[in-house]
C-alpha cells in the first residue's frame, strides 16, 4: 500500500512542477486554461481508484462539521475572493492606484514608497492574489507609458503583497486553512502575527529600496496619467460595505457563535444578489460576467485533491513520522525552514495541508509555535521561486502577457535576496512575541 501511494504522490508533485515551469496554462478557443491542478487531482483520483484511501474516511472527512473541514476554508476564501473582484471591476482599485501616480509629482522614489504602502495597506483588507491580479497590469501600463523600468514597482508590489497578507487571518489561503485547522480566532492570529509582519515589512523593503535606489533616483519624464473613474459608484459602496462588514464579523466571531465561512457566505450571496438586481436595472452586465471570470475555481480542485493525497499519507504513518523526524527541538526555526523549503518543492497550499498533519501529529506543546512559523513560510515561501504560490505563478503568468522579460532566475535571485533574511526577521519576531 505505502509503495504505490508513494510513487502516484510523487510523480503528481512532480507532474505539477513541470506543467508549473513549461505549461501554467493552455488555451482553448478563447479560454485560457490552467493546468498546474491536474496531476495532483490524477493523483488523488488514482488513490481512490486503487483503494489506497478508504471511500468512507474520504467522505467523513469532506463533510464533517469540524474546522479542518476544506469545503468550508474554500468557501471563506472564494466568498472573499468575489466582494474582492466585485470592488475591484467597480474601478476602486484603478483609482487609487492612478491617484497614488499623480501624487508622485515625477518622483520616482516618492511613487516606489506610495505604491509600496497602497498595495500594503490594500492587501491587509483583501487579499495577495487579488491585488497582484489588480496592481500588475495598471503598473505595466504606466511605466510603458512613462518610459521607466517596470521591474522596481513590480517586484515592490508582488513582495508587498505576500508580505501584508501575513497580518490578518484572511490575507492568504494558507493563514485561512491553517487559522481554521486549529480554531485560532481573528484576534488571536491577529495579535502573534503583528510583530513578526512588522519585522518582514520592514526588512523587505529596506532591501527593496537598496536593491533599486540607483534606478529610482532618476525623474519620470512628464506623462499625463488621468484619474481612473470608478465605474459603478453605488456597485463600489455596496461591496466595499459587505467587505468591512465581513471582516467586522469575523473579528467577533467568536462572540457571535458564528464560523467564519457563515459569516463570509452570507455576506457574499447577499452582494450577488445585489449585482444581478444592479445589473439589471443598470444594464451594467460587466459587472456580473468580468467577476464570474476571475474567481479562482481551480483551488477547488487543488485543495480538495491535496488534501485527499495528504490523507492518504497520514493514513500510512507518512505524517507521523515527519513529525517524529522534526521533533520538538527549536520548532520555530525547523517547521519555519523545512516549510518554506517544501513550498517552493510543491507549492505552499499543498505545504500547508501537508504541514497542517504534521503539526497534528507532533508534540502539544509546540503547536502555537509550529502553527504560526509555518505559516510565515508559507507566505514568504512565495518570495523565493514562482513555484511558492499562486501568486507567483499569476504574477509571472500576467508578466509574460505584457511582454515583461523577467525570468524564473531573476525572480529567484531577487527572492533570495529578500526572502531568506524577510523569513530569518519574520521568525525572530513570532520568537520574541512567543518568549
Amino acid at each position: 500500500m505505502l509503495i504505490p501511494l508513494l510513487i502516484i504522490v510523487i510523480a503528481a508533485i512532480i507532474g505539477m512542477v513541470l506543467l508549473i515551469v513549461l505549461k501554467p496554462q493552455i488555451k482553448v478557443g478563447k479560454f485560457n486554461l490552467q493546468t498546474f491542478y491536474w496531476p495532483v487531482l490524477i493523483g488523488a483520483i488514482f488513490i481512490l481508484a486503487f483503494d489506497l484511501l478508504d471511500l468512507k474516511v474520504a467522505f467523513q472527512s469532506l463533510t464533517n462539521n469540524s474546522t479542518i473541514n476544506p469545503l468550508k476554508l474554500l468557501v471563506i476564501f472564494l466568498s472573499l475572493s468575489f466582494i474582492s473582484i466585485v470592488l475591484d471591476e467597480t474601478g476602486f482599485f484603478s483609482f487609487l492606484a492612478s491617484l497614488a501616480v499623480n501624487k508622485a509629482n515625477g518622483s520616482q522614489t516618492k511613487l516606489f514608497i506610495i505604491l509600496y504602502v497602497l498595495v500594503s495597506f490594500l492587501t491587509v483588507f483583501t487579499s495577495n492574489d487579488i491585488i497582484i491580479l489588480t496592481f500588475t497590469p495598471f503598473i505595466i501600463f504606466f511605466c510603458k507609458r512613462a518610459n521607466i523600468n517596470p521591474i522596481p514597482y513590480l517586484v515592490s508590489e508582488f513582495i508587498a503583497a505576500n508580505t501584508w497578507s501575513l497580518l490578518l487571518i484572511i490575507g492568504n489561503p494558507t493563514n485561512i486553512y491553517l487559522g481554521q485547522s486549529f480554531n485560532i480566532s481573528f484576534f488571536a492570529y491577529f495579535k502573534v502575527m503583528i510583530l513578526p509582519t512588522l519585522f518582514v515589512g520592514v526588512t523587505s523593503f529596506v532591501i527593496l529600496f537598496l536593491l533599486f535606489y540607483r534606478q529610482l533616483k532618476v525623474k519620470i519624464p512628464a506623462t499625463n496619467i488621468s484619474i481612473e473613474k470608478v465605474k459603478a459608484p453605488l456597485a463600489m459602496y455596496v461591496s466595499l460595505t459587505a467587505l468591512l462588514t465581513s471582516m467586522i464579523l469575523m473579528a467577533i466571531s467568536n462572540y457571535l457563535y458564528l464560523e467564519m465561512y457563515i459569516i463570509t457566505l452570507c455576506c457574499a450571496v447577499g452582494l450577488v444578489i445585489f449585482v444581478v438586481v444592479y445589473c439589471i436595472t443598470k444594464k451594467k452586465y460587466f459587472l456580473l460576467s468580468k467577476t464570474g471570470k476571475r474567481i479562482p475555481y481551480t483551488l477547488i480542485p487543488f485543495v480538495l485533491s491535496m488534501f485527499l493525497i495528504v490523507l492518504a499519507l497520514h493514513e500510512q504513518g507518512i505524517t507521523t513520522a515527519i513529525a517524529n523526524f522534526l521533533g520538538n527541538q527549536a520548532p520555530i526555526f525547523t517547521y519555519g525552514f523545512t516549510s518554506l523549503f517544501a513550498s517552493n518543492l510543491i507549492n505552499n497550499i499543498p505545504m500547508t495541508v501537508l504541514y497542517q498533519q504534521i503539526i497534528q501529529a507532533g508534540p502539544a506543546s509546540i503547536k502555537p509555535i509550529s502553527i504560526y512559523a509555518t505559516i510565515i513560510a508559507s507566505n514568504i515561501g512565495a518570495f523565493i521561486t514562482p513555484i511558492g504560490a499562486l501568486a507567483g505563478l499569476m504574477w509571472m503568468s500576467l508578466l509574460k502577457t505584457y511582454n515583461v522579460k523577467f525570468s524564473f532566475l531573476k525572480f529567484t535571485f531577487y527572492g533570495l535576496i529578500i526572502g531568506l533574511p524577510s523569513v530569518g526577521m519574520g521568525l525572530l519576531g513570532l520568537f520574541i512575541e512567543m518568549l
